[in-house]
């Protein structure tokens, strides 16, 4: 079990088991990269402490507890076809008319990755 100071690679794969979650979503809500994952469960590096800590945090959170990545073909349009959707335009003057719905989206997307650093 990760409640320790030193976490086995079987500790790094069983967790991402149990969390149902992939060595991206993983390392997305440890805030680290996914080699980095990869070279824990491979043995190869081992989590500092902090890392330790929030592993910990995620199980007793459950499966449910980070943003998952999205499997398969994404509904509705994106990226570029999205310009298109006038719902991206009413938001976006809503966006830029009320400050306070500003920073509720701003909150909001935090949780989400940014397409720009993939």
């Amino acid at each position: 079990m990760i409640d320790g100071s030193v976490v086995s690679p079987e500790e790094i794969k069983a967790l991402e088991k149990e969390l149902r979650c992939s060595t991206g979503e993983l390392a997305r809500a440890l805030e680290v990269d996914a080699k980095t994952v990869v070279l824990w469960g491979s043995g190869e590096l081992f989590p500092t402490k902090r890392h330790v800590q929030a592993m910990t945090a995620l199980r007793e959170r459950g499966a449910d507890a980070f943003p998952r990545a999205r499997k398969g073909k994404a509904r509705g349009a994106t990226g570029m076809a999205r310009l298109a959707d006038p719902k991206l335009w009413e938001l976006v003057r809503k966006l830029a008319a009320h400050p306070e719905l500003f920073d509720q989206v701003t909150k909001l997307a935090e949780s989400f990755p940014d397409p720009a650093s993939e």
